[in-house]
C-alpha cells in the first residue's frame, strides 16, 4: 500500500531513528558519486552515521549479471562509509538504470526507508511487473513514502529538502544564499516538447544543506521542470556541489539551472557514451563560480574539445585507445541494434566528497587518489 507521508511532521522523530554503527567517528558529510556504467547511484552518509542512497543503478529490476555488478559496486562504497544499513532509499524516477539494481541490493542490506515520487507514469513491461511484484515485497520489509515537493528527510544534523516529485517543483524560496531572487537566464529559456508523463521529468530532486555546505541532486529533471523550479525566482539558491542532471544530457542542465546555482563544483555522472555532449559541456563549463567539473567517466560524445584533465575522471575503458577522439562522437542510434558501449569489466573507482560544516569540502578521485579541497565561503542566506 503506497503511504503518502509530509516529511514536516516527522521530523521531530530524526533522534529516534537508528544511527548505523560506523568504522570511526566521522565529522563530515560524505558523498560517494558511483560508477554505474552511465546509470544513477549516489550515497550521502551524514556526521551521525546516517546514510541515504540515491538511486541503485542499472539491471532493469532483475538479477542478472549487470544489477549484480552495480549492487557489488554501491557496496563497496557502503563498506568504505562502515555502514550496516541503508537509512533511505530514494528512487529519482521508474528508468531501469536508476532502480534496477534494487532487488540484488536489498538482499545484501537492510533498507529500512523507500522514497519515490509514486506510479510509473511511462508504462513499460519490465518496469510494471517490477512494481507490481518485486517492489511490492521489497518495501513490504520497510517504510514507503510517496515524496511531495516541499517534504524534509529527518536525517540528523542535515537539512534535507525535495524540491521536485511527480511534476511538480516547490512553490516557495528555500532558505539560503540566493534563494528567492530573480533568475536572469529564464528570459532566453526555450522550453522542449511537452514532457508531461515522461517519468524523468517525475524526479525526485533534493537540495541538502550541512552547515554552510549545499548540494543538489535533481535526478533526470528535464529542461521544462528545470524552468519551472527556478523561475522566474530562482527558488533553489547556490550550492557549492552540484551532482548534474540526467548523466549530462542535452535534453536537461539548461542555463536556469546549471547557470543559476552557481556550483562551485559539478560531479557528472556519465557513461563512456551516455551524456557529456558538447552543448551541455559549454552549458556546465561556462557556469559562474565554477572551479571544477569531475566526471565519472571520459565521454566519447565529448571528445578532447569538451572534456576535463584526465585527473579529474574516474573511470576508464578495458581497452583505452593510444589516441583519444578529438572531435566529439554523434550518440549511437537508440534501439536494439545499438553497439554495446566500449567494455569497462575492471575495478570501478568512485568519486568521494567529504564536507565540513564551514562550507570546506574535499573531493577524491579514487582511481588514482588525486584530491582537491575547496575553502570555505562565507555567506549568508541574504546575499
Amino acid at each position: 500500500m503506497r503511504v503518502a507521508i509530509a516529511f514536516l511532521t516527522v521530523v521531530g522523530l530524526a533522534t529516534t531513528l537508528p544511527v548505523a554503527q560506523t568504522k570511526a567517528a566521522r565529522t563530515t558529510l560524505d558523498v560517494y558519486l558511483i560508477d554505474v556504467e552511465g546509470g544513477g547511484s549516489t550515497l550521502f552518509v551524514s556526521p551521525t552515521g546516517q546514510s541515504l542512497l540515491v538511486d541503485a543503478g542499472n539491471g532493469g529490476g532483475g538479477r542478472g549479471p549487470i544489477a549484480v555488478r552495480d549492487a557489488e559496486r554501491i557496496m563497496a562504497a557502503v563498506k568504505d562509509a562502515g555502514l550496516q544499513q541503508i537509512d533511505y532509499l530514494i528512487t529519482t524516477h521508474w528508468h531501469g538504470d536508476h532502480y534496477g539494481g534494487m532487488a540484488e541490493l536489498a538482499s545484501r542490506i537492510p533498507i529500512k526507508n523507500f522514497v519515490d515520487h509514486g506510479p510509473n507514469t511511462q508504462p513499460n513491461p519490465a518496469t510494471d511487473e517490477f512494481l507490481a511484484k518485486v517492489y511490492s515485497e521489497i518495501i513490504a520489509r520497510g517504510k514507503h513514502i510517496v515524496a511531495k515537493p516541499g517534504d524534509v528527510i529527518p536525517i540528523t544534523g542535515l537539512d534535507w529538502r525535495i524540491v521536485s516529485a511527480a511534476g511538480e517543483t516547490i512553490k516557495t524560496s528555500l532558505k539560503g544564499p540566493g534563494a528567492g531572487k530573480p533568475n536572469p537566464y529564464c528570459a532566453d529559456f526555450k522550453p522542449m516538447e511537452a514532457d508531461n508523463g515522461i517519468e524523468n521529468a517525475m524526479s525526485v530532486g533534493s537540495v541538502v544543506t550541512f552547515g554552510s555546505f549545499r548540494v543538489a541532486h535533481l535526478g533526470d529533471l528535464t529542461r521544462n521542470k528545470e524552468f519551472n523550479l527556478m523561475c522566474p525566482m530562482n527558488r533553489v539558491g547556490t550550492v557549492d556541489l552540484w551532482v548534474v542532471s540526467h548523466h549530462g544530457q542535452i535534453v536537461s542542465n539548461s542555463e536556469v539551472l546549471a547557470h543559476a546555482l552557481q556550483a562551485r563544483v559539478q560531479l557528472l555522472n556519465n557513461g563512456t557514451r551516455k551524456g557529456g555532449q558538447p552543448e551541455t559541456m559549454k552549458a556546465l563549463h561556462s557556469a559562474p563560480r565554477l572551479e571544477d567539473l569531475w566526471q565519472l567517466h571520459f565521454s566519447q560524445l565529448s571528445g578532447q574539445e569538451y572534456t576535463v584533465p584526465g585527473m579529474y575522471i574516474a573511470n576508464d575503458t578495458d581497452d583505452h585507445p593510444l589516441d583519444l577522439p578529438r572531435t566529439a562522437l554523434d550518440p549511437p542510434p537508440a534501439g536494439r541494434g545499438t553497439p554495446p558501449p566500449p567494455p569497462h569489466n575492471g575495478p570501478a573507482y568512485y568519486i568521494k566528497v567529504s564536507a565540513q560544516r564551514d562550507g570546506t569540502f574535499t573531493v577524491t578521485n579514487t582511481r588514482n587518489g588525486f584530491s582537491k579541497t575547496y575553502g570555505s565561503l562565507i555567506r549568508s542566506a541574504a546575499n
